[in-house]
């Protein structure tokens, strides 16, 4: 029922997440080696930990998008497969 709608935006996003899975991975790599290049050129104690800190973030925060669209393209077509199996029935139970 909903396939001439849903298909063109599944289309779209597969042609965009691998591209972003890239594109993630290249600009985490790079920010948390200039993040630790800084940490190692760090001096002062509070300029260390706040360089750590800072690193510690970096990694947490790409990951965590990596994973995340990661997810969501091997979860589309269950998703896809969901909605049709569901025609469109809205169940509040």
């Amino acid at each position: 029922m909903f396939n001439s709608v849903i298909a063109p935006i599944v289309e779209l996003l597969q042609n965009i997440l691998t591209p972003m899975l890239l594109i993630v991975g290249a600009a985490g790599s790079l920010y948390c080696v200039v993040l630790g290049v800084k940490y190692a050129k760090a001096e002062e104690p509070q300029d260390r930990e706040k360089a750590k800190g800072s690193l510690k973030n970096a990694i947490i925060g790409f990951v965590l998008i990596f994973v995340l669209i990661l997810a969501l393209k091997l979860l589309t077509p269950v998703l896809v497969q969901w909605v049709n199996d569901n025609g469109g029935k809205i169940s509040l139970n």
